[in-house]
């Protein structure tokens, strides 16, 4: 499988080029066959759900940090802790509903041990902002978990930053 970043460019240069009048013909069939892959590329994810979202009109760069939320979303029902480590930076803090923050090591700590499970994510209405080499996506989460031994599907408000790092967006904590 290609990676989202390289169809979403190769689409977006298409774009321009028909913009500018040059070669129609065999462009417009494959950029029909690119936006057709637009939302597939995100199917991958078995336990996110996006929602209300046009990831056709995503930049390559919005597409690319909307990707990674996916990633990390679908590795934490996955309990994939590797994953997890992989996208976020050593000193985020984690923000529960009740207002507790958690180190990374905590936080991760907690989803290892099963005290939080999460089973399915949703990300509704996504909104991503990119500026140079810092992204942040603001969304609902729609969570089916259980936090602490309280199962139930949660309805959070929130946003992730990141930064982008030797061409990889990696979860931080809001730029001061």
């Amino acid at each position: 499988m290609r990676e989202p970043r390289s169809l979403a460019l190769r689409l977006e240069a298409l774009r321009e080029k028909l913009q500018r009048g040059q070669r129609a013909g065999s462009d417009k069939t494959e950029i029909r066959s690119m936006e057709k892959r637009g939302a597939e590329r995100f199917s991958v994810f078995t336990n996110v759900v996006i929602t209300d979202i046009d990831l056709d009109a995503l930049s390559a760069e919005e597409c690319s940090v909307l990707y990674q939320e996916a990633r990390y979303c679908q590795a934490m029902t996955e309990t994939d802790l590797e994953t997890m480590r992989e996208i976020t930076s050593a000193d985020i803090t984690f923000p529960h509903m009740s207002g507790r923050k958690q180190t990374r090591n905590e936080y991760f700590s907690d989803v290892e041990q099963g005290k939080l499970r999460y089973y399915t994510i949703g990300i509704e209405n996504p909104v991503i902002k990119v500026e140079e080499d810092i992204a942040s996506v603001t969304y609902t989460s729609v969570l089916n978990a259980s936090a602490y031994g309280a199962a139930g599907t949660y309805r959070m408000y929130g946003r992730h930053w990141y930064r982008k790092i030797s061409e990889s967006w990696m979860m931080m904590n809001e730029p001061e």
